[in-house]
């Protein structure tokens, strides 16, 4: 047995009117659009992803550079979005039910809102797979360094480091005679440059063994060995500022990055509303 609608009254009219028994949102419309929106939009990925790999390459002078694949990159993104969403869109329009006895701008408003929720449940979508795909690298990445640090062990390398670079200094000789030539005065040398990247230089002292230890092993005298170990930490500070300079690139093409993605995330949504609303359009002009 069913029960009919309660009458409600418009205060502003005076009139009564009946609430429909039937949601405005047509789901089913909405889930379809946002499978198809989700489709085109992995189809597009990966197309992009081909160009952009055939576009770069390892070699120097070779292939595009950071600042132009970034770019390149938050264009396809739009790209992307539009399409995708346009095409999810106009499904959703096309397939939702006909509204009878609906002023024709609530159907507007309704056909833009299903483009909107075609938009919004295809972004959840894929932002969901990503995250999934981000974790499972994550998780897998974890687990790897996990086992090489152990096998190493080496958990806290800087800690390490420390250390040994202190044990050096406990036992280190007045002069390197005895411990100036072989493989234990490299890797002194390399612990007391290693301290200089945590400290921020070499001090006095560890400048003047390293000389010492230069010149012990290779010979040369106290002026060239000077020379060799100021031009090895001048390369050492060098190789740091490229290395600093190559991750602020790095961080502003990211930054860039994110910026074409919320753009073109905007866009999408946009055209996913326009396109419902003309897809809704035909959808009642040819029944």
């Amino acid at each position: 047995m069913s029960i009919a609608p309660a009458p409600l009254t418009d205060l502003r009219r005076g009139e009564r009117t009946v609430e429909a028994s039937v949601s405005a949102v047509s789901w089913a419309a909405v889930i379809a659009g946002a499978f198809v929106a989700a489709a085109v939009t992995l189809v597009l990925l990966a197309l992009g992803s081909g160009f952009g790999l055939a576009s770069i390459s390892p070699w120097s002078n070779a292939g595009v550079s950071a600042t132009t694949f970034t770019v390149l990159a938050g264009i396809w993104l739009i790209i992307v979005q539009w399409l995708s969403s346009a095409v999810g869109g106009y499904i959703t329009g096309r397939l939702r039910i006909k509204w009878t006895g609906t002023h024709t701008h609530e159907v507007f408003f309704r056909d833009t809102a299903h483009g909107f929720l075609t938009w919004a449940l295809a972004t959840v979508m894929g932002a969901a797979l990503i995250a999934t795909a981000a974790s499972s690298a994550v998780g897998t990445g974890v687990k790897a360094s996990s086992t090489v640090a152990a096998a190493h062990g080496a958990a806290d390398t800087g800690t390490a480091m420390g250390r040994a670079y202190d044990v050096d200094g406990l036992f280190r000789s007045v002069t390197p005679d005895a411990t100036g030539t072989g493989p234990a005065a490299h890797l002194e040398a390399t612990r007391i440059l290693a301290m200089r990247a945590v400290n921020g230089d070499v001090a006095a002292a560890d400048n003047a063994y390293l000389v010492q230890l230069v010149s012990v092993h290779t010979g040369l005298g106290q002026a060239d060995a000077q020379k060799r170990v100021d031009d090895t930490i001048a390369q050492e500070k060098a190789n740091e500022v490229k290395a600093k300079q190559i991750g602020d690139a790095a961080r502003k093409s990211a930054a860039a990055f994110s910026i074409f993605a919320a753009i073109s995330m905007l866009i999408g949504a946009f055209v996913a509303c326009a396109a419902a609303a003309y897809g809704g359009q035909l959808r009642d002009e040819h029944p």
